[in-house]
């Protein structure tokens, strides 16, 4: 089996996070997002990862390419970079890694994680997992009929259809059935609001009587803002903490303080007359010092003073000290 991890975009919404870092790679609880999206499709899926194929623009530069390629190899997969070269869409973006279309395929964007237990239907031509949300109008969203299979893609529709969202997650048995519908859409044009778009492949195929089935996840946990981005790192940090996982460091150095679980502190970082957590994730080499911190996400290097913080995302090596007389913030910043 081959996966397809399209993760090209900017990342907008969750600057200034995305200035400076590839969104999927930014870490949750000390792991990156396309490493526990990865992960957790090699577990439930129960069966060999051959190949995965990693969409990106071509100025990711060579640091973060040797990152993706370490996580292949990490699950015994060999990796390769693909570039997607405009933004032209979904299915453009799945095209990209168009050689691992071919035999059993996951298609998976890197901007969502999930928990669950993949149970793949032998009559199925496709998967897709969905989940329900109170917005449908913002995603693309399935139909089903009385049989439990899908019979209508539609995406962003602006009247309603259903409230079943595609979280971005699909499996294909041949992955070549895929490639030819997206080759289809190039060759004749076909565009929604001038992108080709993987709902209108996957609506063309079923009208071809390929069978989709929906497939269901126990969790659902998106990153693309800030706000919701803590909101995952508070559910991983459960998920984490219930697995088993080691999440302090032995280094840590706590001086006059205490630590309400579950929290991911790394190593080298240190702690003096402060409360942190629940709820808060903390990179190495950072320093806090006379604070509060609950239901945040703090990146590595940061410091620390005076302050008292909650349901807030902070960033690789930043200053802060609630006593400021004077700022220097850089572009997109915010200071709520």
């Amino acid at each position: 089996m081959n996966i397809i991890v399209p993760m090209a975009g900017r990342g907008t919404r969750l600057r200034p996070h995305t200035l400076t870092n590839a969104k999927p790679l930014i870490p949750v609880a000390g792991i990156s997002v396309v490493e526990r999206l990865v992960r957790e499709i090699a577990k439930v899926m129960k069966q060999p990862i051959d190949k995965i194929s990693f969409i990106i623009k071509e100025d990711f530069g060579e640091e973060i390419e040797k990152k993706l390629l370490k996580i292949a190899e990490e699950i015994g997969a060999k990796g390769q970079i693909d570039y997607q070269i405009e933004a032209l869409g979904t299915a453009d973006a799945v095209y990209s890694g168009k050689e691992l279309l071919d035999g059993p395929v996951v298609v998976a964007y890197a901007d969502t994680l999930f928990k669950g237990s993949f149970e793949l239907d032998e009559t199925a031509d496709s998967i897709i997992w969905v989940s329900k949300v109170d917005k449908p109008e913002e995603f693309g969203v399935v139909k089903l009929n009385e049989n439990t299979e899908i019979i209508t893609f539609v995406e962003k529709p602006k009247e309603f259809v259903s409230d079943l969202a595609i979280i971005g997650i699909y499996y294909f048995k041949d992955g070549r059935v895929l490639k030819d519908e997206i080759q289809y859409l190039f060759d004749n044009n076909i565009m929604v609001k001038g992108e080709y778009q993987l709902t209108t492949a996957l609506e063309n195929m079923r009208k071809k009587n390929n069978v989709f089935k929906p497939g269901q996840v126990a969790d659902w946990m998106d990153f693309g803002n800030p706000k919701v981005a803590v909101e995952t790192n508070a559910k991983i940090l459960a998920y984490d903490k219930k697995e088993g996982r080691k999440l302090i460091a032995d280094d840590v150095k706590l001086i006059d303080s205490q630590i309400i679980e579950p929290c991911y502190i790394e190593d080298g970082v240190v702690i003096r007359n402060s409360s942190i957590g629940p709820n808060v994730s903390i990179g190495k080499n950072s320093n806090i010092e006379n604070s509060n911190i609950e239901n945040s996400l703090i990146l590595e290097g940061v410091e620390i003073k005076n302050a008292d913080i909650k349901n807030s995302m902070i960033g690789k090596f930043v200053k802060y000290d609630g006593n400021f007389e004077r700022l220097n913030l850089g572009d997109y910043s915010e200071l709520i």
